[in-house]
């Protein structure tokens, strides 16, 4: 994959440089991941050798992770083939980007479940891109990091093996921060064109293993809660 525009990031494209001057961001500027970054370099697992198929994987999906939470208009995105991609979870029916905007955006695409509405800790049908995004910037302060684990095939049918982790140290839906560190493993594939666009994903994960680290706090009242996740910005992410 092209280094094109990774100027001042070391591992997302197309977040700055002259490409980037028009660009609509989600929340009014280029979001900073200097402290998800430390916590990546600091608790990763693999450093993979520079230039790797390994690597390039790893700064792929970070760039489209990127792209995905953090640009307004599809106009934007560089590192997708917009008119053909599809979202897919767990084996669900894939959702083209019309669909994911109708969901809402953010993590609801990731968090998609068939539970009964009134056993759902976390509901994607009901929440927003920034109400999504709110609640989980409050409780992952450090960023919610993620690293490649291995990569059985490279292109253009990419298949690996990932770590998304972070530290419970902001309430979650009325639960106080644990403090603990919070995981999930899973596999995805993605499928790319001869430019390393990306034209499908597809993820196969336990979201219970994410929502489950982020309900051992005790509940918290109104007050307590409100005062916890206020934040001026929603520009910082994992």
């Amino acid at each position: 994959m092209s280094k094109s525009g990774m100027e001042g990031e070391k591992y997302r494209s197309y977040l700055h440089g002259e490409g980037e001057q028009n660009t609509n961001w989600r929340y009014g500027a280029p979001p900073n991941y200097d402290v998800v970054n430390k916590l990546f370099e600091d608790e990763r697992t693999k450093v993979w050798p520079p230039g790797s198929l390994e690597e390039k994987v790893q700064n792929l999906v970070k760039t489209w992770e990127m792209e995905i939470f953090h640009k307004a208009s599809l106009d934007d995105f560089k590192s997708v083939d917009t008119d053909k991609f599809t979202f897919g979870l767990n084996g669900r029916k894939p959702l083209n980007m019309m669909e994911i905007k109708e969901l809402g955006g953010g993590y609801n695409p990731h968090l998609q479940t068939s539970l009964p509405e009134e056993l759902r800790c976390y509901d994607p049908y009901k929440e927003t891109a920034e109400s999504s995004h709110r609640a989980f910037i409050t409780t992952f302060p450090r960023g919610f990091a993620l690293e490649v684990l291995k990569v059985y095939t490279g292109p253009p049918e990419i298949v690996y093996k990932f770590r998304h982790w972070g530290y419970n140290e902001g309430p979650f839906k009325g639960h106080a921060p644990t403090g603990e560190l919070v995981e999930f493993f899973g596999i995805a594939i993605f499928e790319v064109d001869e430019e390393m666009k990306i034209g499908k994903v597809e993820f196969f994960y336990d979201r219970g293993e994410l929502l489950g680290g982020l309900l051992k706090g005790a509940t918290m009242d109104s007050s307590a809660l409100e005062a916890a996740s206020s934040c001026p910005v929603l520009r910082n992410t994992g």
